[in-house]
């Protein structure tokens, strides 16, 4: 996926209100941008990082310009627009990149399905298999300390009572007989590896482990993530 206008280079100051960013740039001054993530962006950010910009070329939208990547002063790239998952994933089907996802003749996305009104993100069919349900997660919490190994990466960086939704709904599609997978898309460039956040939300911890247990699969892939383009490279440990 390339970034088409060129990404814009600037410093940031602080995230606020969830959804907005103040930045400011050497000719157009400080400005307050869109912040396209739901989560709590943990570790994710700190004042002085340099955030990259997508420029929508349109003057009346309120916040004209979208944060897109945000690089740290440690020298980490990591994308914190969570809108560019879905389409990641399907590029990395359709280059062969995922190996564990080929052979489907049709990838449909945002499909309702299960008995808690959800939509998975990617639905895999064709003949003579099982339907095939991905539910994709985008990971960004890298942990450090004496705690945690190098390169730790974690989900989720929040409490999430959706994302629990989401694994009882990939457990009853096993069930079922279909398969299901838990699909986590890396966005940092310094997390190694995957595992639950157990030590952020419990109950998610729990159920990721029956899920596992159920038959569920669970796949991470990590990005190379630039200023130019973002794509998905190569898998990485699942803890």
């Amino acid at each position: 996926m390339k970034f088409t206008p060129p990404l814009l280079k600037t410093t940031l100051i602080k995230r606020h209100k969830r959804f907005l960013a103040d930045v400011t740039h050497p000719e157009l001054g400080e400005f307050t941008a869109h912040c396209p993530n739901t989560g709590s962006m943990k570790n994710c950010w700190t004042a002085g990082d340099t955030a990259w910009l997508f420029d929508s070329e349109n003057p009346k939208r309120k916040y004209r310009y979208t944060w897109v990547i945000n690089e740290t002063q440690d020298g980490h790239m990591i994308c914190i627009n969570t809108h560019l998952a879905n389409q990641m994933v399907m590029e990395g089907i359709e280059n062969g990149v995922i190996k564990e996802l080929q052979d489907y003749d049709l990838v449909q996305q945002e499909v309702k399905y299960g008995d808690e009104n959800s939509r998975i993100d990617l639905l895999l069919t064709t003949e003579n298999k099982p339907d095939c349900y991905v539910e994709i997660k985008t990971v960004t919490l890298l942990e450090s300390g004496e705690d945690f190994k190098q390169g730790a990466g974690f989900f989720p960086d929040a409490v999430t009572s959706r994302g629990q939704k989401h694994l009882r709904e990939l457990i009853e599609m096993k069930q079922q007989g279909h398969r299901a997978i838990l699909f986590f898309l890396v966005q940092h460039s310094g997390i190694k590896t995957v595992d639950a956040a157990g030590h952020i939300d419990e109950k998610y911890a729990d159920l990721y482990n029956q899920a596992r247990n159920a038959g569920v699969e669970v796949l991470a892939y990590a990005s190379a993530i630039n200023t130019e383009s973002i794509t998905i490279n190569k898998a990485v440990p699942v803890i």
